[in-house]
């Protein structure tokens, strides 16, 4: 008779620690995707994010893809402060982005920015960083980089809410120094202010402008992002997966106008 009543307290027992993994998995992968909508989390992870753009150049017949390997890396610099390192290494492959200019493959210049940040929020709920930004003349082909060193200020500020939106702006100023002195000198203003909400299951839709004013040139180009990302797993790897589109705004002639993003992000938080 004992069997009998044990029997539905084992299968109820088994039905409430398979809901409890299940939420606790859920709330694991929305603790991940808000992390990942947050540029300074303390999260190490590499987004592998590959970029096509098409449309460039007078006739409009040029098409870029350029894949960005981009570690973020965060450090702890005692009871209240981190170090949080974003570095940026395109690897591209292009075909008639300049006329009569052909077809390049091979790696561009590295953005290297270093964020230091408070680990606590103010008492308003923003998080902040500021710190150095470079630019490391890495490209295999002229084309493919600006062949000067540069440096200047960085700094991000956002606010996450308890109703899962993230909001909030990423800046950088970079002037060259040195280099190929029959270049173009560098002066850009980069300027992404950010949006993102959290759907649960670790969904999270974005949209973010990535705008940039060369001040040699005076120009802006600015591209609308809109993504769906949503955290999994790869076996025991955590990771992230988003698509998304690319409009641009506002650009010279010769700059593309649309675009589609893909990005597989390896996820490594802290046990």
């Amino acid at each position: 008779m004992s069997n009998h009543i044990d029997m539905p307290v084992r299968c109820l027992v088994a039905v409430v620690f398979a809901v409890f993994v299940l939420v606790a998995k859920a709330q694991s992968a929305d603790e991940l995707a808000k992390k990942l909508a947050n540029p300074i989390a303390s999260l190490t992870s590499v987004p592998i994010q590959l970029n096509y753009d098409d449309g460039f150049g007078p006739s409009d017949d040029g098409d870029k893809f350029t894949l960005n390997v981009q570690p973020v890396i965060p450090v702890s610099l005692g009871e209240e402060w981190n170090l949080i390192s974003r570095t940026i290494v395109p690897i591209a492959s292009q075909h008639d982005i300049f006329p009569g200019s052909g077809s390049q493959f091979g790696l561009g210049d590295t953005v290297q920015s270093l964020f230091f940040s408070p680990k606590a929020s103010t008492a308003s709920g923003w998080t902040w960083g500021v710190g150095p930004v470079f630019l490391v003349p890495t490209a295999t082909d002229e084309l493919l980089g600006g062949e000067k060193w540069g440096a200047g200020p960085t700094a991000v500020a956002l606010k996450q809410t308890h109703s899962g939106w993230t909001y909030g702006a990423l800046f950088n100023h970079i002037w060259s120094f040195a280099g190929d002195g029959d270049r173009s000198d560098i002066s850009a203003t980069f300027l992404q202010p950010f949006l993102a909400r959290s759907l649960g299951k670790g969904r999270t839709v974005n949209v973010a402008l990535e705008s940039t004013y060369d001040w040699e040139a005076e120009q802006w180009t600015v591209p609308l992002n809109v993504g769906y990302s949503k955290v999994s797993r790869i076996g025991k790897q955590l990771v992230s997966y988003q698509g998304g589109l690319r409009y641009y705004v506002e650009a010279s002639d010769n700059a593309p106008e649309w675009g589609v993003r893909f990005t597989l992000t390896f996820l490594y938080p802290r046990k």
